[in-house]
């Protein structure tokens, strides 16, 4: 079993193109080494991820439409990888997840997470859209939880993302390792390849695989780059990081 944490605890293991990138890097090496069974991905901290990092979202304030594109491309390709992972994937899910973190709970074949913990789907509020996670969440939450959360960008609790179906299991933060080793301990039952193919079975037999997803995901990155470069983008990302209200909230 390989324990993938995201080590960004000060700033609540917030995305950049940097943790994007060694990411990308450690799920390469663990789809080809022979030794991985398994992989859990964690947060460092109080929480799993807060989702975009204040600087690298002033960075696509500041970047072209193509730019923005290119950004949004390697982070599609990172959770495609991870989604598509020839060997089982498991959320520990410790803390917070927002936006992007979201997305890494949605794209592991299991997820438990602190009964504590949060989630949100908060792009719409920025003027933007959750749009290289849709599909996967969507797949996890179905599309009337959906129109819900992702219209709205309003937050939930772990017990709503369990009966949600965006987790599996929810339980104590200090029962996180014990939950977790139950569903290690399940798969080193069964046979390694037999579970590479069972899950390759589930995305052809849903029309979920990985050509298709692709296609989609040059869709949606072009979506959110020209989302980014819009005058309400730029309004929504400009406020929030300014801290102030966007204007549209004036016009209520």
């Amino acid at each position: 079993m390989l324990t993938l944490t995201l080590d960004r605890p000060g700033v609540h293991n917030a995305f950049n193109a940097g943790l994007i990138a060694e990411l990308q890097q450690a799920l390469h090496e663990a789809e080809h080494d022979k030794q991985v069974r398994m992989l859990v991905l964690t947060g460092a901290g109080r929480s799993f991820s807060a989702g975009a990092d204040l600087q690298w979202m002033r960075s696509q304030v500041e970047a072209s439409e193509d730019d923005n594109r290119a950004d949004a491309q390697r982070l599609a390709n990172m959770l495609c990888s991870l989604n598509y992972l020839p060997k089982p994937t498991i959320a520990r899910v410790n803390g917070h997840a927002f936006g992007g973190g979201v997305g890494l709970v949605a794209c592991c074949d299991m997820a438990i997470a602190a009964e504590d913990a949060r989630f949100g789907l908060t792009e719409v509020r920025l003027g933007l859209a959750p749009a290289v996670i849709s599909p996967y969440v969507l797949r996890c939450i179905g599309e009337r939880q959906a129109r819900r959360w992702f219209l709205t960008g309003g937050r939930f609790d772990a017990a709503q993302a369990r009966n949600m179906g965006l987790v599996h299991e929810t339980c104590t933060v200090d029962s996180l390792d014990h939950a977790v080793e139950d569903l290690v301990s399940g798969i080193l039952e069964s046979g390694p390849h037999a579970v590479t193919a069972t899950k390759r079975l589930i995305f052809d037999s849903a029309g979920t695989n990985r050509q298709a997803q692709e296609a989609l995901d040059s869709d949606n990155a072009r979506l959110i780059a020209a989302l980014r470069v819009s005058a309400e983008g730029q309004e929504g990302l400009t406020a929030f990081l300014d801290k102030r209200s966007p204007a549209w909230l004036s016009r209520k």
